[in-house]
């Protein structure tokens, strides 16, 4: 099979040395892509900037901004049997970005933020045989939310986690497969979770295909 999966954060730039982001790292996308490796899957890794090297197999696509990680994906996305979105996409960016560095100055500064590219959504509007896996991240109202994410950008699993996981080597994972029951792995480790996911997308795949 051919994995394609997405990790990191993703950088909105305000102005040359300042950005939007988030605080993930990267590990769980590069654990499925060493899981996925190690049982003898094809992986393509699109990665935001991170502080992790990637299996020698695994063939890396280094990214920066949530336009070049839609792109990157977009361009591996045929080629696809799974795709494994664990990347933390910045939900935002700067409407404009300053070609020179912001002085710091005594009043308040406003930023003026736009949406960034859905690329899960896009994802689901296009897939045809591809199985699509998401992940949330929630801390309010946290399963209906994720059951209401996995219909409406027609994924075909989940998986739940807090914002407590970002970083984190353990913590608490509940999957849910389309119109299936949740499963719950309590403080796992995200390797362990990785092989987990890696299983479960190979069902989903041979299911699909018969």
């Amino acid at each position: 099979m051919h994995f394609l999966i997405t990790a990191g954060p993703t950088r909105e730039y305000i102005d040359p040395v300042r950005f939007i982001s988030n605080g993930s790292t990267g590990k769980m996308g590069y654990a499925c892509a060493a899981a996925a490796v190690r049982r003898g899957h094809k992986v393509t890794l699109v990665s935001g900037p991170v502080a992790l090297k990637a299996e020698k197999k695994v063939k890396l696509i280094k990214v920066v901004t949530a336009a070049e990680m839609a792109r990157a994906v977009q361009g591996e996305f045929r080629k696809s049997d799974c795709v494994i979105m664990t990347a933390a996409v910045t939900d935002y960016k700067p409407a404009s970005t300053e070609k020179v560095k912001i002085r710091k100055a005594e009043q308040t500064l406003t930023l003026k933020l736009q949406n960034t590219v859905d690329i899960l959504a896009e994802l689901g509007r296009k897939k045809k045989q591809q199985i699509l896996i998401g992940f949330a991240v929630q801390d309010q109202a946290a399963k209906s939310r994720a059951r209401q994410k996995i219909r409406e950008k027609n994924l075909d699993a989940i998986i739940l986690n807090s914002p407590a996981s970002i970083g984190a080597e353990r913590s608490d994972f509940h999957i849910l497969r389309a119109g299936g029951k949740w499963e719950s792995h309590t403080q796992t480790d995200k390797k362990k979770l990785a092989t987990t996911i890696i299983t479960l997308a190979e069902k989903l795949v041979k299911a699909k295909a018969e």
